[in-house]
């Protein structure tokens, strides 16, 4: 079992670039894949970007490939998702969740979510 808590999220003008970080509990998180979601109000959940149990893999999804940036201190039990010049169509509740799979990109391949943080773009 894994608590996942979100932070850095709030608002942001168009083209700034906050990092979110994700800090898990446990003593276990090196052994899970992690990866981002998200969620804009109206909309289902949708993938942002996921990294393997080493941070060796990554994977991202088309909208913000080229612009966000998954990474993790498994010292530090905390990944993080670096968003760079980001757009009004970004704005969404970021949720970050664990996965016992490899770069998931599906809801109910992740096994553990956190209540989630949210991002505010201002044009």
């Amino acid at each position: 079992q894994v608590q996942l808590v979100e932070s850095g999220g709030g608002l942001v003008q168009a083209g700034g670039s906050p990092r979110l970080s994700c800090a898990a509990s446990g003593r276990t998180f090196s052994r899970y894949g992690m990866g981002w979601f998200r969620q804009a109000p109206g909309k289902e959940r949708e993938f942002v970007a996921a990294i393997s149990w080493n941070g060796g893999s990554t994977f991202y999804a088309d909208s913000v490939k080229g612009r966000f940036t998954i990474s993790r201190d498994n010292a530090k039990n905390t990944v993080y998702l670096q968003m760079n010049s980001l757009k009004p169509e970004d704005t969404a509740v970021y949720y970050c969740a664990a996965s016992w799979l490899l770069l998931p990109t599906r809801v109910y391949e992740y096994a553990f979510w956190g209540q989630g943080t949210q991002v505010t773009v201002s044009s």
